[in-house]
């Protein structure tokens, strides 16, 4: 059986505390204790997320959540209410020296996978919706966007089996799923989000 919303919170107190990685720039960014069967991995926080104090707080998550009401009539509140928000790392990497956001290395990867683990087996669940090419890859092998946007696919995380529908980034420095084949395949991923039997038990 999944989790009880107090076992949630526990993990979410634990996680809030955590300090792992020296180039990171707590505190980490988390989400509501829902428990939900459907899981979105996100990448990494910005640097907006931890001020407000959840992901997808900015630009990229105005139109994450313009997807949800537009494939499952969601508002933003009633999407956190309904989808557990993960991520592949919980706390803003930082700015490179060349500008834009520091991409989380390895080991920082590494170090948070621990979280994510636990909130499989608290959760169990049967959808997981990676969000970008680095929340992608945790659970896919490496392909082009065009390969994995718009199909289902079955996987296995730490042993526990569940579907996996990808989505791209939403950010908005990148017209991937503005065009097509892009558009196209973003309408058929959240179609099949929204057929999902892990988004309709509400």
């Amino acid at each position: 059986m999944p989790a009880s919303r107090r076992a949630l919170e526990q993990h979410l107190a634990a996680l809030s505390g955590c300090r792992r990685c020296p180039r990171m720039h707590p505190p980490p960014v988390l989400g509501r204790a829902v428990t939900s069967r459907a899981l979105l991995v996100g990448q990494a926080p910005g640097d907006k997320e931890p001020v407000v104090g959840r992901p997808f707080a900015w630009t990229a998550g105005r139109t994450l959540f313009s997807w949800f009401n537009a494939a499952l009539g969601w508002t933003e509140d009633e999407t956190r209410e309904r989808i557990y928000f993960a991520a592949v790392c919980r706390c803003f990497p930082g700015k490179r020296p060349e500008g834009g956001d520091r991409v989380p290395a390895p080991e920082e990867i590494a170090n948070c996978a621990s979280w994510l683990e636990a909130e499989f087996a608290l959760l169990r669940p049967q959808l997981v919706i990676p969000v970008g090419k680095l929340a992608i890859a945790q659970f896919l092998p490496p392909a082009p966007l065009v390969e994995v946007i718009g199909r289902p696919f079955r996987i296995r995380y730490h042993g526990y089996a569940c579907d996996c529908i990808p989505l791209p980034h939403p950010s908005g420095a990148s017209p991937w799923h503005r065009i097509e084949p892009g558009k196209t395949l973003l309408g058929q991923a959240l179609a099949r989000i929204a057929a999902h039997p892990a988004t309709k038990k509400f």
